[in-house]
């Protein structure tokens, strides 16, 4: 097992301890109990480069992000992964002025300061969490995914596509077969983390439906979380709306106020959540 050391220069606001705050509640990709220090991120994961298992450690130093990460994969392509599903390699310097324009996100952003989105490793864990999470609760959920981990993952890992594909697994309607299509997608390509998070958003999220049990839903989830773009506006969560027409007032939506937050959509969108989450005790999912 090798060993891979990267400094990146995170550019704009970042606090590792208000975003590693953020992702131990963000129970859809928890960070695992008992293992996270005051001073760094720890994880494993799963490499799309390869479907290699990784772990790693990330710190802050200053303004910079330092990263570890070990595996038998590639491991240049696993520390870029990191960086994503961190969003340490988004240039934010554009970001404070989103709160120059908007005074609910100004707020968010002091309440939250520092945070960058972050959460599913990639965006074929986040589709396999969104066939996981359909139909029943969150934290009914989580103990699937926990017990898929468990039982056929990789030291931590989610089971790579080619052995989930295989895997007879015991869940509920149709759930093992939606995530054999999954897994079919990730090895044919589609849920490459960084294709997706070139490509525009919206256009990305509609060719996803064609995955069988990938819904409007699912498909804007793997784009905005999965492969942690930073610009999109997420259209079927009931919640967001909700607490759009909380902070901005009745009859507000979200494509509306959504163009104030240009740049950085999906980022507003993200801090609008965790807070209602702080003040209402909803998960995060």
């Amino acid at each position: 097992m090798s060993r891979h050391h990267v400094t990146l220069d995170v550019v704009g606001p970042w606090s590792l301890e208000t975003s590693r705050t953020f992702w131990k509640g963000f129970l859809p990709a928890a960070l695992p109990p008992g293992e996270q220090q005051d001073t760094s991120i720890s994880t494993v994961f799963r490499v799309d480069a390869d479907w290699s298992a990784a772990s790693a450690v990330v710190h802050q130093q200053g303004t910079r992000a330092a990263i570890v990460v070990t595996g038998d994969g590639d491991l240049d392509a696993a520390a870029a992964q990191v960086a994503r599903f961190l969003s340490l390699d988004i240039d934010g310097t554009a970001w404070p002025d989103v709160a120059d324009r908007d005074p609910v996100i100004r707020r968010a952003q002091a309440e939250l300061p520092g945070l960058r989105p972050c959460g599913f490793h990639s965006p074929y864990e986040a589709a396999a969490w969104a066939v996981l999470s359909q139909r029943i609760r969150i934290r009914q959920a989580a103990v699937l995914r926990a017990g898929v981990i468990e039982r056929h993952g990789d030291g931590g890992a989610f089971p790579s596509p080619a052995r989930l594909r295989g895997l007879d697994l015991d869940l509920p309607g149709r759930k093992t077969e939606y995530l054999h299509a999954v897994a079919e997608a990730a090895l044919d390509g589609r849920l490459d983390g960084a294709a997706l998070r070139d490509a525009d958003p919206d256009t990305a999220a509609r060719d996803l439906l064609s995955i069988k049990g990938i819904g409007p839903f699912a498909a804007e989830l793997v784009v905005l979380r999965g492969a942690n773009h930073p610009d999109g506006v997420p259209h079927h969560e009931g919640r967001l709306e909700a607490e759009v027409e909380e902070q901005y007032g009745p009859g507000r939506t979200v494509d509306e106020v959504s163009e104030n937050w240009r740049p950085f959509r999906t980022w507003a969108a993200v801090h609008l959540r965790a807070l209602r989450e702080q003040r209402t005790g909803e998960i995060f999912g």
